[in-house]
C-alpha cells in the first residue's frame, strides 16, 4: 500500500461514495484527515469509524458553495494536526439534467458553483497551507464527461468538469517549482449515490455498464485507490495530469 504516514489530508465529499472510500483508505495509509461534507451525522460516524481503527480524523460539515467552508477545512488541518500536506477535492454534483436550451441559468450556475467554483475556492485556501509545509499534492475528482466526451442533458456538468481540467493544468504550472503537484481523476461510472441518479433502474444501470470497455461500473474504492496513488510519493513526478480511471468508457461505444 502507498504510505501517507505523518501526512495531513483534506477530503471533501467525504460522507459517502468515493470520498468516504478515500477517507478510509487514506487513514489506513497513515494520514490524519479533515473530512468535509454537508451531512454532519454521516461525517461524525465516519470519524468514529476511523478512530475505532486507530486513525485520526476531524469532521467539518459545510457547504462547498460557501467559501468560509474551504477556509474552515484548512484552519482545522493546521490547528488540529499541525499543517496540510494533501487535499482530495472530491465533492461534486450532477446538477440539473436537461437539454442545454431548456436548462435555466440558475441551474447552470448552481452546477458550476459546486463543481468548479467549489474546487477553486478549496484550492485557493489550501495552496498557502501547502506552501507553509514546503509542498504537497492537490487531487480533484473530475469525469470523462466534459474533458473527453459529451453526453446529452449534461451541459453544465460537462462544462464544469472541462473547466476543472483547465484549472488543474494551470495550478500544476504555477506551483510545480514550489513543490506542489496538481492532478485530476477522470472517473467513469461509479456505484455511488450520485451515480445512481443516472443508473436509476436495472435497465439504465445495464446501459451505463455497457458503455464501459470493462462492461461494468467502478466500486468507489477503485477510484479511491487512484486518489491514494496521486497523493502519495509514488506519484512524485506526476502533475498536470488528467488520469483516466473510467473503465474504458471514453474509448468504447459498448
Amino acid at each position: 500500500m502507498h504510505t501517507l504516514s505523518n501526512k495531513v489530508a483534506i477530503i471533501t465529499g467525504a460522507s459517502s461514495g468515493i470520498g468516504r472510500a478515500a477517507a478510509l483508505l487514506f487513514a489506513r495509509a497513515g494520514a490524519a484527515l479533515v473530512l468535509g461534507a454537508r451531512r454532519a451525522a454521516e461525517l461524525d460516524a465516519l470519524v468514529e469509524h476511523i478512530e475505532a481503527e486507530g486513525g485520526r480524523a476531524a469532521a467539518v460539515p459545510g457547504d462547498l458553495c460557501d467559501e468560509s467552508f474551504a477556509a474552515a477545512l484548512v484552519d482545522t488541518a493546521e490547528r488540529r494536526f499541525g499543517g496540510l500536506d494533501l487535499a482530495f477535492n472530491n465533492a461534486g454534483t450532477l446538477g440539473a439534467l436537461a437539454p442545454a436550451h431548456e436548462l435555466s441559468l440558475s441551474d447552470w450556475r448552481a452546477t458550476l458553483a459546486v463543481n468548479l467554483d467549489g474546487a477553486f475556492c478549496c484550492a485557493r485556501h489550501q495552496i498557502p497551507a501547502l506552501l507553509r509545509r514546503g509542498g504537497g499534492s492537490l487531487t480533484f475528482t473530475s469525469s470523462f464527461v466534459g474533458p473527453q466526451v459529451g453526453f446529452a442533458n449534461m451541459a453544465a456538468y460537462a462544462a464544469a468538469k472541462a473547466g476543472l481540467s483547465g484549472l488543474v493544468r494551470v495550478l500544476a504550472v504555477e506551483l510545480g517549482r514550489q513543490g506542489i503537484r496538481a492532478n485530476a481523476i477522470l472517473s467513469g461510472g461509479v456505484d455511488t449515490p450520485l451515480g445512481a441518479t443516472v443508473a436509476n433502474s436495472p435497465e439504465a444501470r445495464a446501459h451505463v455498464e455497457g458503455l464501459h470497455a470493462l462492461g461494468r461500473i467502478a466500486a468507489p474504492e477503485e477510484i479511491a485507490r487512484v486518489a491514494l496513488f496521486l497523493a502519495s510519493d509514488a506519484a512524485s513526478f506526476v502533475t498536470g495530469s488528467m488520469v483516466s480511471a473510467d473503465g474504458g468508457v471514453s474509448i468504447s461505444r459498448g
